[in-house]
């Protein structure tokens, strides 16, 4: 017997939004019960040993260090802008303010 049924499916799909003609809602109850099937497949395997991990390899830092080095001052980095208001660079509104 299928741990889905046709009214399971029905109501996840209006909880998704998402509209599924009537006529696969069987369709789509066998595959969410075969998805359920292979999770508890793999749910039924003893990690009790396993580490967890979060990358099937070791991984290291490659990033290098953060060194300061010169940079623009606000004037110089403002001379390319096309529009500067108080000292800052000035962008299109794009939220209103309500």
């Amino acid at each position: 017997m299928s741990a889905i049924s046709r009214d399971d499916v029905s109501h996840l799909a209006r909880l998704a939004h998402i509209d599924i003609p009537s006529d696969q809602l069987d369709h789509y109850a066998q595959q969410l019960d075969a998805i359920l099937e292979a999770v508890a497949t793999v749910s039924a395997v003893d990690t009790a040993d396993v580490v967890p991990m979060s990358h099937p390899v070791p991984s290291t830092n490659v990033f290098r260090e953060d060194v300061p080095g010169p940079s623009l001052t606000a004037s110089e980095a403002l001379a390319g802008a096309p529009a500067v208001e108080d000292d800052r660079f000035r962008v299109p509104r794009i939220l209103d303010e309500d």
